[in-house]
């Protein structure tokens, strides 16, 4: 049996000019060569065999759908096999999707309806191989089944990972080192993240099935300085003089400056110890 988006070890049981067929000798041991249909046999073009190559030989090879939808075997490695995720460049977008550069001559579709974000020439995405309803291989962004949680990260660790996925209800999905499945909750998401965007994050729990919750702010103690400086260059644009004063509702406050209203009070606050503002009923103004 063949299997498709996989690397097989296969015999070569008939050579021809135009390559060798080789076959799963340890599916059925007593055909020979000669007794197997043509669908027990896949092609492996002449360009691709090994020098030595003869009847008996066992290679290595991946097998993959031609032009034609036939099956056919390769001795070069794809960058991404059934079932796992890969970062990978497209070459172009057509009428029905964009066709990526998977490492083999023939290009893979990424149909519209498996990316999670417009994708253009040139762009990198991370994405998963998988056979479709046609019984082709295809590739998707959608990579929640396809990462990993077997890690060795710790809650605190610094991780770098890549947005593959935005939900409106749960938050940023993020990959992270393109491999292990996180997220970054919806009530940490402050400032616009993209799809396709890197970040670094801290790693703010570790669930009990390895998958991580991240959070791409500091601890308050850290963040507080940062944060101050963020409020105080927006009260500057303001002429000095903030329209609002931390009362204000968390959507304005998110609007304005990227931070729960929690964060922003804690910035406030910092700033007012420091005297560099002052907080009336109405405003906050800055202290010269």
């Amino acid at each position: 049996m063949f299997k498709l988006g996989e690397t097989q070890r296969l015999t070569v049981v008939k050579m021809a000019d135009h390559g060798a067929y080789l076959a799963d000798t340890t599916e059925l041991p007593a055909a020979g060569a000669a007794g197997r249909s043509s669908d027990e046999r896949i092609l492996l073009p002449i360009k691709q065999v090994p020098p030595g190559t003869h009847v008996g030989s066992e290679i290595e090879v991946f097998i993959y759908k031609d032009s034609k939808d036939r099956p056919i075997a390769t001795v070069n490695r794809p960058l991404i096999r059934l079932g796992e995720a890969a970062v990978l460049k497209v070459r172009e977008v057509s009428k029905i999707g964009a066709f990526v550069d998977w490492g083999l001559e023939k290009d893979l579709l990424l149909p519209f309806k498996q990316q999670t974000c417009r994708l253009r020439p040139g762009d990198e995405c991370l994405a998963a191989l998988y056979i479709d309803k046609s019984s082709r291989l295809c590739l998707t962004m959608n990579v929640y089944d396809y990462l990993n949680t077997d890690h060795n990260y710790k809650k605190d660790d610094e991780v770098e990972g890549r947005v593959y996925l935005i939900s409106d209800n749960f938050g940023a999905f993020v990959a992270v080192d393109d491999e292990y499945s996180a997220l970054i909750p919806k009530k940490e998401l402050y400032g616009e993240l993209k799809v396709g965007q890197k970040v670094k994050a801290r790693i703010s729990r570790v669930e009990d099935d390895g998958k991580l919750t991240l959070s791409i702010r500091k601890k308050a103690y850290m963040q507080m300085d940062e944060d101050a400086e963020r409020v105080m260059k927006v009260i500057e644009a303001f002429d000095g003089v903030l329209p609002f004063n931390d009362k204000a509702s968390p959507e304005t406050i998110r609007r304005e400056f990227g931070m729960s209203k929690n964060e922003f009070k804690r910035a406030v606050g910092r700033l007012y110890k420091e005297r560099r503002i002052e907080i009336t009923d109405t405003v906050i103004r800055k202290i010269n």
